[in-house]
């Protein structure tokens, strides 16, 4: 298949053209200009200059192509240089949706999010509103709503990566963070990441399975993890021990309300919310229907944190 990537440069994205030319699928990638060095097997895949921004730049990325996938998708906003989950996450998304149809693309895969929402965060609601978007139109959809997603970065952002340099790497003690007054509960929400050549390998396998058409899928690792255990497994993957301590989220909360809009913030109101509210789900079924032996989140399979 000749397969349209919006949103092909980034950390899931090299998976995802990587997953495809195994399967001996073509990539087609819709690149911004100056970004061309970002591109993973450059030389397989054909190239497309432009942004999502650019109905024409999707026309001619799509335009002979069997499948499309949007993978667009941004943890923060920052409104100030456009990036916003508006623009990135719904508008983006639907835009190329509508130029698929129009170009006679019938095959479309759509990168969701696990804990996806009418009336959650900015982040949550576009995702959803992507996927209302899709459903209502005529073309062969499959959803996929992936939890936190590890890997070898291969210099890209990653969700372990971050973390170690965040909260590993620092002296300071790694935070627990708990709702309410009292620290009961402090760091005990869960989380099911998942390794992103499972999510890729399951993008590329159901473009050529017929009953993957109009169906939803919770993409979550074989293994949940409260927080607290999460911190720990990082430590010891990246070669240390970290004393972790509960800390108020209002008070994060607080900080991030004045200070979320500059980048060395490491963390949003609205990511420090979706964070509490725990990522995971079950996906057994998926994992058979794609035949994969998910990868487990242990120390082996973060070897990638233990280099220099």
């Amino acid at each position: 298949m000749k397969v349209a990537i919006i949103g092909g440069t980034g950390f899931v994205g090299t998976y995802i053209v990587e997953a495809l030319l195994e399967r001996d699928h073509q990539p087609v990638l819709l690149v911004r200009p100056g970004s061309e060095g970002k591109v993973a097997y450059r030389e397989q895949c054909t190239l497309v200059p432009g942004k999502v921004q650019d109905v024409e730049a999707l026309r001619h990325t799509l335009e002979g192509c069997d499948a499309a996938i949007y993978n667009i998708g941004i943890l923060r906003e920052f409104k100030s240089k456009g990036i916003t989950f508006e623009e990135l996450q719904y508008r983006g998304a639907a835009r190329t949706m509508d130029v698929a149809v129009k170009t006679g693309v019938k095959r479309f895969l759509l990168m969701s999010a696990n804990g996806v929402k009418a009336d959650g965060t900015a982040y949550q609601t576009t995702k959803y509103r992507a996927e209302q978007h899709v459903k209502a139109t005529e073309l062969d959809w499959t959803i996929f709503r992936p939890s936190v997603m590890f890997g070898d970065p291969r210099g890209k952002m990653e969700f372990c990566t971050q973390l170690q340099q965040q909260l590993i790497n620092p002296p300071l003690p790694a935070p627990l963070f708990y709702e309410g007054l009292l620290p009961l509960d402090a760091g005990s929400f869960l989380m099911a990441p998942i390794h992103v050549k499972d999510v890729a390998t399951a993008f590329s396998k159901s473009l050529t399975m017929p009953e993957t058409v109009h169906q939803t899928y919770g993409l979550c690792g074989p293994e949940t993890f409260d927080w607290k255990t999460i911190i720990q497994i990082l430590a010891k993957a990246s070669g240390k021990h970290k004393l972790a301590l509960p800390v108020p989220a209002f008070m994060v909360k607080s900080a991030a309300a004045m200070l979320d809009q500059f980048e060395f913030f490491p963390l949003s109101q609205e990511q420090l919310t979706m964070l509490l509210e725990g990522n995971a789900c079950d996906s057994s079924e998926a994992f058979r229907l794609f035949e994969i032996t998910p990868t487990p989140f242990n120390e082996n399979s973060l070897s990638y944190l233990s280099r220099d």
